[in-house]
């Protein structure tokens, strides 16, 4: 197990680097083995410090004005949880990070919310990752595949859901 103030340093440096969106200074807070689950799909699990960098470099240009609002944790284990916004809409996500012996975060599982925030996520995350992969092909496909559940889910957000709130007026 890390020493505590090791990590909490390593906790420091890495909601630093988020908030700036300083990739380099993210992924030097990283083992090299790193992994990291995904927030939308089992299918989506990113393993080791390079392939990460590729990931937080979108995710810093997806993801603004990432503000940490709560942090709790010692040892090897942490959970930070922060607001944002993804595509003009307000985003809020939980991340779990395990540290390794060396303090350097070995795990991350993200959690994040509401859903049309995700679905936004959805549609500028994965195609820009493919894109940078210059698999421009797969970056229009997940864009076509992922823009009709976020029209659903928006519309369903703003125009479905108020009316089951409690009281909300029956039409």
């Amino acid at each position: 197990m890390p020493d505590t103030s090791d990590s909490a340093a390593t906790v420091a440096r890495w909601r630093a680097a988020a908030e700036s969106g300083d990739v380099g200074a993210a992924v030097a807070c990283l083992s090299p083995d790193v992994v990291l689950s995904s927030p939308l799909t089992d299918q989506f699990r990113l393993e080791g410090s390079d392939q990460l960098r590729d990931f937080l470099g979108s995710a810093f240009v997806a993801i603004e004005d990432i503000r940490f609002h709560t942090q709790t944790g010692q040892g090897d284990t942490y959970a930070l949880v922060y607001r944002a916004r993804v595509a003009g809409q307000p985003f809020e996500e939980a991340q779990l990070l395990r540290f390794d012996d060396e303090a350097r975060i070995a795990e991350i599982t993200l959690f994040g919310r509401p859903m049309p925030a995700l679905t936004a996520l959805m549609t500028t995350l994965g195609p820009a990752l493919a894109r940078g992969q210059g698999r421009r092909g797969l970056a229009t496909l997940l864009r076509a595949s992922a823009a009709p559940i976020h029209a659903m889910v928006t519309f369903g957000d703003r125009s479905v859901v108020p009316r089951t709130k409690p009281g909300a007026r029956r039409t």
